[in-house]
């Protein structure tokens, strides 16, 4: 009986070595990226419901972007506080931003995606570059930088959106090696041809591509999820590319508090059920694996199996994974999360666990 368990345990560690090292080890291992820039006309779009102390000081950051020719497109998805006011403000203030007010709609209420829409249409520019009215741009280049991987065929470019860094915070480390071990996924599917997702805090698309797939119109009665489930529809081999030169990054403030966190993943879990079902598949093998791995290599050893055979494969096991993760976090200037990964991998396993029961008996909030 023990054989059979132990087989079965090569098979799981085998099927983790083709993720770490064969999908993510595309993206992980990949050289630097070199940018050719652009001088693309480009709508910068942001969409804000009650957030007017983050757009005062992230609005001017897009402002002064250092590029030729962009228009900015400010969407009030109707805020109860002063962000409207806000952006009133920055609209006589700049002559590049476009505001698009959006009231309160019977049949949309409180839907981003509806919202989105009408800032998309407004767009005047046909290449749209998206980001969330808590995020910032790590540099004046952001715009330059993200528009450079667009070519007549790459039409979508999937960026990366990471978190402000908390020092001395287990909480904070943890949440940003799970974003980068999200993006590490649709960067290397990307790369290996099977896009499936990206992050709306840093996303770039040609507005054809928008129209191409009606829009949100076959998932709008589903209130999260509008950048994935879009580029679960929209996102192919032939039109889809990344960009992660750290000049293109953004970044936002993380949750504080493993409850606000819990919430956010319980949404990205939520989401993930109305992908395609090959990428519902890998997404669930992946961390079926890793539970199985875990679960197995604790059992064999506590069995007393032998662990001449069992600590060898336990050892190839973490060695590939955490090489892959640390090469991938240094791409994404993301390394110090790798330092505790064996422990911060047990965390987000059981968490996503937890997740996952706590999403059978409840929906999430669609609300951030």
């Amino acid at each position: 009986m023990l054989n059979i368990i132990f087989y079965i345990f090569i098979g799981i560690t085998l099927i983790q070595l083709v993720y770490y090292l064969g999908i993510f080890g595309k993206f992980a291992f990949i050289k630097p990226q070199t940018a050719n820039p652009k001088r693309i006309p480009v709508s910068v779009i942001v969409c804000a419901k009650n957030e007017a102390e983050k757009v005062k000081k992230f609005i001017p950051l897009l402002a002064e972007q250092n590029y030729p020719d962009f228009e900015i497109v400010l969407i009030d998805d109707a805020s109860s506080d002063e962000t409207l006011d806000v952006f009133e403000e920055f609209e006589k203030q700049y002559s590049n931003i476009k505001l698009v007010k959006v009231a309160n709609n019977e049949a949309f209420w409180g839907n981003k995606k509806y919202a989105l829409t009408l800032g998309i249409k407004a767009a005047r520019k046909e290449y749209l570059l998206f980001t969330d009215a808590d995020c910032y741009p790590t540099s004046r280049d952001w715009i330059t930088k993200m528009t450079s991987q667009f070519t007549m065929s790459k039409t979508i470019i999937l960026g990366y959106g990471g978190y402000e860094k908390v020092k001395k915070s287990l909480l904070n480390t943890i949440i940003r090696f799970d974003n980068m071990l999200t993006a590490t996924q649709y960067f290397a599917w990307a790369k290996a041809g099977r896009p499936f997702s990206g992050e709306g805090r840093n996303l770039a698309y040609k507005k054809e591509e928008f129209f191409k797939v009606n829009g949100y119109i076959d998932h709008m009665n589903i209130r999260m999820g509008e950048d994935a489930l879009f580029l679960n529809q929209a996102a192919t081999k032939k039109n889809t590319t990344i960009c992660y030169t750290p000049e293109s990054f953004t970044y936002t403030e993380p949750k504080k508090t493993f409850k606000a966190w819990h919430s956010q993943k319980r949404r990205q879990v939520f989401t993930a059920r109305f992908l395609r079902p090959f990428d519902k598949f890998q997404l669930r093998l992946f961390f079926m694996s890793q539970l199985a791995f875990l679960l197995l290599a604790i059992l064999l050893l506590a069995l007393q199996f032998n662990w001449m055979f069992v600590v060898p494969v336990i050892v190839v096991r973490y060695i590939a994974s955490w090489t892959t993760m640390g090469y991938s976090a240094a791409k994404l200037q993301e390394k110090d999360t790798v330092y505790w990964y064996p422990v911060i991998e047990i965390i987000l396993i059981f968490t996503q666990l937890n997740v996952f029961f706590t999403n059978l008996f409840s929906k999430p909030s669609h609300w951030k």
